[in-house]
């Protein structure tokens, strides 16, 4: 009968040979010299120039020098102080970012703040006038449509430019008959326009009966 004790020995001296063999076979050379060879052949990164860029916010003229690469939301925020805009997802899916470029709402997460040369933006600091909230605030705050007020900013970008879509008698994926001419602002009209825009609070009822609201208004 063979020796138990021994065996076990044995395969203990066994697999620590076959595991040292894969070591120095796999990897061939010390960590240390990995990471100095790697040292030695990384590529510093290349600098951007900064860009000028001019455009019209909330009716006020303004002159910067950004980083190429900067995107709208970051001038608007970080070089404009304009906190209004909000960062949320910072990949154009929850709409926090929306702003109206030149009558167009547009995620401003999503495009470089150079792409803009020359436009008109309002953000939702412009919204209002003399101090007065606009239509679309004032039916926001009538219908309680907001709670955590985070995703607020957009959702009143975003609607204020659904109104002149609905004006300008532009189709959506909603519009049960795009030969008839004019589009009617119908809860499904609004809810398919404002999809692209997240509450994570699950205010949207309220936020449907505000832009019903407004748009009645108008």
């Amino acid at each position: 009968m063979r020796d138990a004790a021994g065996f076990d020995a044995q395969r203990r001296v066994f697999l620590g040979t076959v595991a040292g063999g894969a070591v120095t076979a796999g990897v061939g050379l010390p960590l240390s010299s990995i990471a100095e060879e790697t040292t030695h052949t990384r590529t510093p990164p290349t600098a951007v120039p900064a860009t000028d860029v001019k455009f019209r916010v909330n009716g006020t003229d303004h002159h910067l020098r950004v980083d190429a690469r900067t995107t709208l939301l970051d001038a608007l925020r970080e070089e404009l102080r304009l906190t209004g805009v909000k960062k949320g997802c910072d990949r154009g899916q929850c709409g926090a970012c929306t702003v109206i470029v030149d009558g167009r709402r547009i995620n401003s997460c999503l495009t470089l703040a150079v792409m803009h040369e020359g436009a008109n933006i309002t953000t939702v600091e412009g919204l209002a006038a003399l101090g007065k909230p606009s239509p679309m605030q004032a039916a926001f705050l009538e219908h309680d449509a907001f709670q955590c007020g985070y995703c607020t900013p957009g959702q009143l970008c975003s609607a204020t430019a659904l109104l002149d879509e609905i004006h300008r008698n532009e189709a959506s994926a909603a519009t049960p008959d795009v030969s008839h001419g004019r589009v009617e602002l119908s809860d499904a009209e609004i809810r398919e326009r404002m999809s692209g825009n997240i509450c994570r609070c699950g205010a949207y009822p309220n936020i449907v009966a505000a832009i019903r609201t407004a748009g009645n208004q108008g």
